[in-house]
């Protein structure tokens, strides 16, 4: 282990084999029955989440933090491995709900949690289910419309649901730095969990990713589709 403190680089994958039924704690494997629209039976694999509250119309959130600065605005991100790849990967800060929870409320709490932070609330996404990111990229000007370039963003965040039920809510957090609890940072972390907590300036967030890749980082779908939203809003001007 490098250094007096642990760090995320530390962890590495040991080894890897099957799961069996009897012994799966937070997902299953699931087939699914269903008919086409032409009739047809098919059969389709997924993986489901077992941690969803009973009355909870979702597995978890996701928090856009927003710490404001006299250099502007800068975003919350941390650094977290994650072995299902084995690799640190950039994220936003997030979490399950617990039972009984709002969306809402479980991110001030999560957020608090994982980095000390204390945050209001300022808005909350549609239900969004965790999927993969497809980049669009125009050379010139789009040959389809801004409405159709923003549904076809929109569909770019629900690749995945073909394999998992995984969903979220997006919830966007301002942090006043002149708060005196965020003046001296008291993050709750779990036993088993190794958080680094840093901010980016939001105008050079893809900038950032990019770099963060070419060192090694593995990037979240969600803040490579934030930053690929911001350079898509610079681009045309929106």
């Amino acid at each position: 282990m490098s250094g007096s403190d642990p760090k995320a680089s530390d962890a590495k994958v040991l080894s890897t084999e099957p799961l069996n039924h009897e012994e799966a704690r937070w997902t299953k494997l699931v087939k699914t029955t269903y008919k086409d629209p032409l009739g047809k039976t098919r059969v389709w694999e997924s993986a489901e989440r077992c941690t969803r509250p009973k009355n909870s119309l979702i597995d978890g959130v996701g928090i856009v933090a927003i710490l404001e600065k006299p250099s502007g605005p800068e975003l919350l991100l941390q650094k977290q491995f994650r072995p299902p790849i084995n690799k640190v990967v950039i994220e936003v800060p997030a979490g399950l709900v617990d039972e009984g929870e709002t969306a809402e409320q479980s991110a001030v709490r999560e957020l608090r949690e994982e980095t000390g932070y204390v945050g209001t609330v300022e808005e909350i996404s549609p239900v969004m289910f965790n999927g993969s990111f497809y980049l669009l990229s125009h050379a010139g000007p789009p040959q389809i419309g801004e409405g159709e370039m923003k549904r076809l963003m929109r569909l770019a965040m629900l690749l995945d649901p073909g394999f998992c039920n995984t969903n979220l809510n997006m919830v966007h957090v301002k942090v006043h730095m002149s708060l005196p609890a965020n003046q001296n940072l008291k993050p709750e972390l779990e036993e088993n969990e190794f958080i680094e907590v840093f901010t980016v300036p939001l105008t050079s967030l893809y900038a950032e990713c990019k770099k963060l890749e070419k060192e090694g980082y593995a990037i979240d779908a969600r803040v490579g589709t934030l930053a690929e939203g911001i350079e898509v809003a610079k681009r045309w001007r929106l």
